[in-house]
């Protein structure tokens, strides 16, 4: 009985000591906390100030995301015996110069991505990789300063597809106009004289006019994290069907020396390469069709994977 006693009282004893040492172990974690957040405020101000230095400043980051499977005899699906996988990547990159009296500002962004289907029971299907997302997109932008806030600007963006149709269509931007930077990170880039050259070998639905171009860019690095948004807008004078605008948005978190999770989405409209495919690429084709009688539906994209930052 006193055995019984002394092992219940020594096992009190012991659930109480460990539970005063794990109250002890919070109660210190607490200041270290406190003292790592106060040491990451120094690190960001320090960072403010180097990055508010005149000169060059280049970067860039990019999302990898894949995957591959295979099924064999998987009756529950449509198609039970198939390989099938897909592939994309983002990179986006800049160089950015800034000095007292001016600034010059280079971007690029590629977003490309391939998937395939490989039916083995159908022998006359395309078992290749085929691409899915196409976007590329390289701007440049010199402004010379009024103020702190505000520059004359003239701009120069060129847009188009890499894999399929390169420069088919094409989009080419030039304008001059002002530039507001009311923050470090973001630009807004206002245009009124801009001239949108659309280069393609479908003259009937792709035309060139002169408009007013609009951007905003926001590209931000926070310690581990790389955040970057983009909006370039085209407002057409002669015709509202001219038009177009293109938002991407890039955000990537890096967990482990320059590996990370990165997230990748887009959204544009453009009722010309809309007219485009209903009349020249769609399964079933629509020759008769014209912008009064398409529903110019949103275009999307959007990737989801590991990054790396380089």
């Amino acid at each position: 009985m006193k055995k019984l006693l002394f092992t219940v009282a020594a096992f009190f004893f012991i659930v109480a000591a460990q539970s005063q040492t794990a109250e002890e172990l919070k109660s210190q974690i607490a200041p270290k906390k406190d003292s790592i957040a106060a040491i990451q405020a120094r690190v960001s101000a320090l960072q403010a100030k180097l990055d508010a230095l005149p000169g060059w400043k280049v970067g860039a980051f990019g999302t990898i995301g894949g995957s591959i499977s295979e099924f064999n005899n998987w009756f529950a699906q449509g198609i039970p015996n198939n390989s099938s996988g897909n592939i994309g990547f983002t990179v986006n990159a800049y160089a950015n110069l800034k000095e007292e009296k001016f600034f010059w500002r280079n971007a690029v962004n590629v977003n490309l991505a391939w998937v395939k289907l490989d039916d083995k029971d159908d022998p006359t299907d395309d078992d290749s990789f085929r691409e899915a997302t196409d976007v590329f997109n390289i701007s440049s932008l010199y402004g010379r300063k009024l103020n702190e806030k505000f520059a004359l600007s003239g701009l120069v963006e060129y847009r188009t597809t890499l894999l399929s149709n390169l420069n088919d269509p094409g989009y080419l931007d030039v304008g001059i106009g002002a530039t507001w930077t009311p923050i470090e990170d973001l630009v807004v880039v206002i245009h009124p004289l801009n001239y949108n050259f659309v280069f393609s070998d479908e003259d009937a639905i792709f035309e060139s006019s002169a408009g007013a171009k609009i951007v905003a860019d926001y590209t931000k690095k926070l310690g581990a994290i790389n955040f970057k948004s983009n909006l370039s807008m085209f407002q057409s004078y002669e015709d509202g069907d001219l038009s177009n605008w293109t938002w991407t948005n890039s955000f990537a978190y890096t967990f482990w020396k320059a590996v990370g999770v990165g997230f990748d989405f887009g959204l544009r409209n453009n009722r010309q390469e809309t007219l485009n495919y209903i009349v020249n690429l769609a399964p079933t084709p629509n020759p008769d069709a014209t912008f009064d009688t398409i529903d110019n539906e949103l275009q999307t994209y959007w990737t989801l994977g590991l990054s790396y930052a380089f």
